[in-house]
């Protein structure tokens, strides 16, 4: 498929907050529409450019739950400086699999890893650098106002290449049935 380049190239951050970058392999998956991407995009933060914070861009993706106060802080910085901001898999559109813990009280799991198994270290880690965990495991949408959401788990290359492409075409993103994935 080929996408006409916008008149100006547009900034695209991404960001993977607390779950299993699957979504970034997938968007390492369009594989060579990846050089016709980098033609239509500039990438800000991104662990493709290694940039760590995020300045004015057009679109943010994200992945991931929010579960701690370090997610929140890079969402709401993403939200800040963004136009569209696009939830990407389950993690980012439900909780996915981070929020099985929301089923238990975090003091209690903390506990049980870190104390009480067979081998733990005896307590709980406290390092004031550790980010701290929420009461729960939270979607984004809980979190910031979400413009967009592609769902799967991950959802696959060309779900995301379509969707880029029809974002930076300046058309109503669209995707079919067949094209959500839940591995």
């Amino acid at each position: 498929m080929n996408v006409r380049p916008p008149m100006k190239k547009l900034k695209v951050a991404t960001t993977s907050l607390s779950g299993c970058f699957g979504c970034h392999m997938s968007l390492l998956d369009i594989d060579e529409r990846l050089l016709e991407l980098a033609k239509l995009v500039e990438f800000d933060r991104s662990p493709i450019t290694d940039i760590k914070t995020c300045g004015p861009c057009d679109i943010a993706l994200i992945e991931g739950a929010v579960c701690n106060s370090e997610n929140v802080h890079v969402l709401r910085e993403l939200r800040r400086n963004c136009k569209m901001l696009v939830a990407v898999g389950a993690c980012a559109i439900t909780g996915g699999l981070p929020a099985q813990r929301n089923q238990r009280d975090v003091g209690e799991i903390l506990q049980r890893c870190y104390v009480d198994m067979p081998g733990a270290q005896g307590r709980v880690p406290d390092d004031p650098e550790l980010p701290l965990l929420l009461d729960k495991v939270y979607p984004i949408n809980e979190i910031v106002r979400v413009d967009y959401f592609i769902p799967g788990c991950p959802p696959s290359g060309d779900a995301l290449w379509k969707y880029l492409t029809d974002l930076i075409g300046g058309r109503m993103p669209r995707l079919d049935y067949q094209s959500f994935r839940f591995d």
